[in-house]
């Protein structure tokens, strides 16, 4: 039976301006009149706005995600849950997804990039799977601008000191600056955990009278209408929205998650969710609600750590560390045990009911009560405009010329979107829990599964220049490069996660952007046959009407049957042969050769799917019949770049004599072009016959270029560097422009 709500005295008017401040518009605000059949109070309509907020409820994009695929034989589950899982073998799950963390890392770097580690942490062991790995991707704006360096050492700090501290190690990403990010920064977090199959717990709750604890943290008021900010353009009040931002305690998300996966084992869990955006309003309302049932709370039980907090604050305070458990009626004390031992709260809140209703109480008096269907599942779904836009983007126009082939190499090795990352990498523990096998630094990364001789691989991968001039093509592309640079490292790539960053929704330009995203993503996975099990997407990332470039980021996971056949990217002995297998051409098109010299690199080139599966499952049999020492895709700078980068080997530098089929006169599409699908191998003479059978079997193109020499040198047609200084300007590039700074 639904109950009337009072108003509390003292709070603003619920009304039509109060609803446009809290990001509703005029049509939602009579929706919510309409469902609940009165005026809510300012409480409801608080509630209303971050559930119905783009970041929760996915009003935008819902519909053109149906499209993508989510299953195969793999599959242990699928979106719906905190997050995906693949059968990785053995018995094991890998528990997987990628988040934003946009929005909160621009207006305060360190606590937005820690609390995105924390939030993406909690999806994972909210599945009962110990999280064993961590990855991101970061954009930031030109190094010219005033406020990148700033933003570079908090997001990085952000992320080392709650992911090291928290003992996950973050074993890969990757880092790019362009000035398209200046205004609006990207931070999206990855994780993975492991859970064996059959032991996974789940966010839809069950058994009317069930009650509900409230385990971790108490609730204060930071990060109130976190889920709103998420979900509006930046403006030049964005600085005001620090409040808005999250503090994490990376040590009380350790002793959760310990509490939480001890409590799992109990089998007192019904169900199990994070409190991350919309916090407890989010929790309370989707796990009865995926249940068919309804639910009531108590808000005068929660734990808070600051006094006088109001029910509207209370309900939608995005504190970090906390979860809320439906548990088993009658073994409430025997979870409660549990999280005392781990010195954690875990306080009955309130109960499961059959009426289908969202209520809360405070002091004696409801202060909401809603159908809960309205805030779960019911959210508008928008059918947007989607149109391109009227003008095409395109590649540089000038006429600048290319530069001399030495010095473009130099200066591309200096760039710090090609030059080594080691400066960010080395502020995160990449080997704690003993299972990497090979971190940040190549490929992808490697992680054994313990008691098992199978391996993961992992890697995360954006082109937002590519996805510029064609938001399909590009697409396709980011999901062919991290696929391949799983397979570069032998695993076959078997689930995909993606973040999904564009602009405001609301202009037809942008909807047409991601929509041909989402198609470019569905095409490619298919074509892989490496289902999207997970994901996320973050809109509105423009400021005052000026949109970043549309940047779908992709994780893939890929599974090895033999750690020990595993593959690096490094030149491994003098006299090996070098070889190209490649799909394409390359061509300059969004390439960073372009970017940097101003150099028009014309449109993208087709890709031919049916090739780059080939190319895939080429990389993995030669792998796994041992017969490739090294693999290095060709991805920013080119040829001569990854050339360079291979020959970097950090136990023995050794050179490279490589000659291209027009003997020597090579022009910088060849030596710098991007966009094709080629990759960089390493093979024992002896075995080169073996090899080159095998990718012809695929149809695939494979030629010797070259050998593995002593000489630390770098013979490249006409180009004939040392490998030694090219390591110094590569290794220092992001350093030396730190230092500059100071």
């Amino acid at each position: 039976m639904s109950e009337r709500p009072v108003s509390l005295a003292g709070e603003p008017k619920a009304d039509v301006e109060q609803a446009r401040a809290f990001g509703l518009t005029p049509d939602e605000f009579r929706k919510i009149e309409e469902i609940i059949g009165r005026t809510p109070t300012y409480t409801e309509l608080g509630v209303f706005s971050v559930m119905w907020s783009e970041h929760c409820s996915y009003k935008s994009s819902r519909r053109h995600l149906r499209m993508l695929p989510s299953k195969s034989e793999l599959v242990v589950q699928g979106p719906g849950e905190n997050a995906g899982a693949i059968d990785v073998g053995d018995g094991w799950a890998a528990v997987f997804k990628i988040e934003s963390h946009n929005h909160p890392s621009f207006v305060e770097p360190y606590q937005g990039a820690a609390t995105g580690v924390g939030g993406i942490l909690r999806d994972i062991f909210t599945m009962g799977a110990r999280p064993v790995a961590s990855m991101n991707s970061l954009k930031f704006g030109s190094f010219d601008h005033p406020r990148t360096r700033y933003l570079l050492g908090g997001v990085v700090g952000g992320i080392g000191g709650y992911g090291n501290c928290v003992g996950v190690p973050t074993v890969a990403g990757e880092v790019m600056f362009d000035a398209a990010y200046n205004a609006n920064i990207l931070v999206n977090a990855f994780c993975l955990g492991l859970v064996r199959k059959g032991e996974m717990m789940s966010a839809k709750a069950r058994g009317v009278g069930n009650p509900v604890l409230y385990v971790g943290s108490a609730t204060g008021r930071d990060g109130i209408h976190g889920a709103s900010m998420a979900s509006a353009e930046f403006d030049k009040e964005s600085e005001a929205k620090r409040p808005a931002v999250q503090v994490g305690d990376p040590f009380t998300e350790k002793l959760l998650i310990e509490a939480c996966l001890e409590a799992g084992k109990t089998g007192a869990i019904v169900a199990i969710q994070d409190m991350g955006a919309a916090g407890l309003t989010s929790s309370s309302s989707e796990m009865p609600s995926h249940g068919g049932l309804g639910i009531e709370l108590d808000l005068d039980k929660v734990p808070l750590r600051e006094a006088n907090l109001t029910p509207y604050e209370i309900l939608l305070s995005e504190s970090q560390e906390r979860m809320l458990i439906v548990a088993e009626r009658g073994r409430e004390a025997e979870l409660q045990a549990v999280f005392e031992k781990w010195d954690l709260h875990a306080v009955v809140i309130g109960r499961i009911t059959d009426d289908q209703r969202w209520r809360a109480r405070w002091h004696g008096q409801v202060v909401a009560d809603i159908p809960i269907g309205a805030l779960a599942d019911d959210a508008p779904v928008y059918d947007r405009p989607a149109a391109p836009p009227k003008i095409q983007p395109s590649a540089k126009t000038s006429t600048a010329k290319h530069p001399e082939t030495s010095k473009a190499l130099r200066a591309l090795l200096d760039s710090p979107n090609v030059a080594s990352k080691k400066w960010v990498y080395r502020q995160y523990d990449s080997i704690v829990q003993s299972n990497t096998v090979l971190g940040p630094g190549s490929d992808a990364a490697v992680l054994r599964i313990k008691n098992s001789r199978r391996a993961m691989a992992l890697k995360v991968d954006s082109n937002p220049r590519a996805c510029a001039l064609d938001p399909y093509l590009g697409a396709i592309g980011v999901v062919c490069e991290a696929a391949r640079n799983v397979a570069c490292a032998g695993a076959r790539p078997v689930g995909i996660t993606n973040c999904l960053n564009y602009g405001n929704p609301e202009r037809p330009e942008v909807m047409w952007q991601f929509i041909r995203g989402v198609e470019g993503l569905r095409d490619a996975s298919l074509a892989f046959g490496a289902p999207v099990v997970s994901g996320n997407v973050s809109f509105y990332n423009e400021t005052e009407g000026h949109a970043i470039p549309p940047t779908p980021t992709i994780a893939v996971l890929g599974v090895m049957i033999d750690v020990a056949k595993h593959v690096t990217q490094f030149f491994k002995n003098p006299g090996d042969v070098i070889a190209l297998v490649r799909t394409a051409m390359p061509s300059l098109a969004a390439s960073e050769y372009s970017a940097l010299f101003g150099i028009d690199g014309g449109s993208l080139n087709p890709i031919d799917l049916a090739l780059e599966s080939a190319l895939i499952e080429g990389l993995v049999e030669g792998s796994e019949q041992g017969l490739i020492r090294s693999a290095h895709d060709i991805a920013e700078g080119g040829l001569a770049v990854a050339l360079a980068e291979a020959c970097f080997n950090p136990r023995a530098i050794l050179g490279a004599e490589v000659l291209l089929g027009r003997a020597g006169n090579a022009d910088a599409v060849d030596f710098f072009g991007e966009g094709a699908s080629t990759v960089i191998l390493s093979i024992a003479p002896g075995d080169v016959a073996r090899v080159e059978k095998l990718f012809a079997g695929h149809g695939l193109e494979f030629a010797v270029v070259g050998k593995v020499i002593a000489d630390p040198r770098l013979k490249l047609g006409s180009l004939d560097e040392s490998v030694s200084e090219l390591q110094r300007i590569y290794e220092d590039a992001i350093p030396g422009r730190l230092r500059s700074d100071d």
